[in-house]
C-alpha cells in the first residue's frame, strides 16, 4: 500500500518543523535573557551593599605596627599595596603631623591643607 504524500502535507510538515525549531530557539534566548537579567540584578545589589569608600587611608608596614604612608581614599597606589586601613580625617591629619609621609601620588597633605 504505497500512499502518495501530497505537496500540501509536505508543506504542513515543514511548518511544524520550523515551529518546533523556533520554539526551541526562543526558549534558549529566553534563558539567556533571564541569566543576563539575574547577573545585572546581582551586580546592582552588590553595588548597593558595598560599603562607602573611605575618605582617607593609612598604609601600614609589613609588620602591621608601623605607619608607612597616608593616602586619600581613592588613591590607586593604596589599592595596589593591600596594606591600607580606613582612617578618619583626624587620624590622617594626626599621622601627617607625626611625620608619616604623604603619598606622592594622591597628596593627602594638600587635600588636608597641610603645607610642606
Amino acid at each position: 500500500m504505497d500512499q502518495q504524500v501530497s505537496r500540501l502535507d509536505l508543506l504542513r510538515f515543514a511548518r511544524r518543523v520550523v515551529m518546533q525549531q523556533t520554539t526551541a530557539a526562543l526558549a534558549q534566548l529566553d534563558g539567556w535573557i533571564a541569566d543576563e537579567e539575574r547577573r545585572e540584578r546581582e551586580r546592582r545589589q552588590g553595588e548597593q551593599m558595598r560599603p562607602p569608600q573611605p575618605e582617607w587611608l593609612i598604609q601600614h608596614g609589613l609588620n602591621r605596627s608601623n605607619l608607612d604612608v597616608v593616602h586619600t581614599g581613592d588613591c590607586w597606589a593604596a589599592a595596589k599595596s593591600g596594606r591600607c586601613r580606613p582612617a578618619t580625617r583626624e587620624q590622617a591629619f594626626d599621622a601627617l603631623r607625626r611625620q608619616v609621609p604623604a603619598c606622592v601620588h594622591c597628596r593627602p597633605d594638600t587635600a588636608l591643607g597641610i603645607l610642606d
